[in-house]
């Protein structure tokens, strides 16, 4: 399995315990459709390597207790916080038309209703509750709220993600951009 061929599920936060539990992440959300995992896919310097789970805890805030088979001490433990954990695509579950995990919208042009075409999704971050697609504009980054009223809807066959941007949103980048080149001296 590939990178291409998988999304990101979470990562390991820390041990849990000394005979080798793991606290893990969940990235999803809904944490709660993968408690009946088998496997998952370790990043391990690049390469996905499949580790199987022995028994899976969801808790609160999207956290789980998971023992892996032949994860047996602390120190095996310690040595995989921070590992990032990936299923093959095909195990997500199917959406509604216009729906889109965030992993497809990397590329797609992103379309104003207002202004047209702005610029290409490069990334999307997930940031204390707050999910921010990151765009190309005018060679600034631009990071838009994936709010309902905001993205109104992925053209998943025309690789396009349709728009409706706060007033003043761009002008707010587009200045803070320019001002980068002027320095505390400048003010003088």
């Amino acid at each position: 399995m590939t990178h291409d061929s998988s999304f990101l599920l979470g990562y390991i936060v820390r041990t849990h315990g000394t005979s080798g539990d793991v606290v893990i992440f969940l990235d999803v959300d809904y944490p709660e459709d993968y408690e009946d995992l088998d496997s998952v896919y370790f990043d391990i310097k690049g390469d996905l390597v499949p580790y199987f789970i022995e028994r899976f805890n969801l808790q609160k805030q999207a956290k789980a207790i998971v023992t892996f088979e032949d994860v047996n001490t602390i120190e095996k433990a310690q040595a995989l916080v921070g590992t990032s954990l990936y299923l093959p695509l095909d195990s997500l579950a199917e959406l509604e038309e216009e729906e889109f995990y965030y992993h497809e919208i990397k590329g797609y042009t992103v379309i104003d209703e207002v202004k047209g075409e702005l610029g290409i999704v490069r990334e999307v971050y997930s940031l204390n509750g707050q999910d921010l697609i990151s765009m190309d504009y005018q060679g600034v980054e631009v990071l838009i709220p994936t709010a309902e009223d905001i993205v109104l809807k992925a053209d998943k066959e025309n690789k396009k993600l349709i728009v409706n941007l706060p007033e003043g949103l761009l002008e707010v980048y587009l200045e803070n951009g320019s001002d980068s080149d002027n320095t505390p001296d400048d003010a003088d």
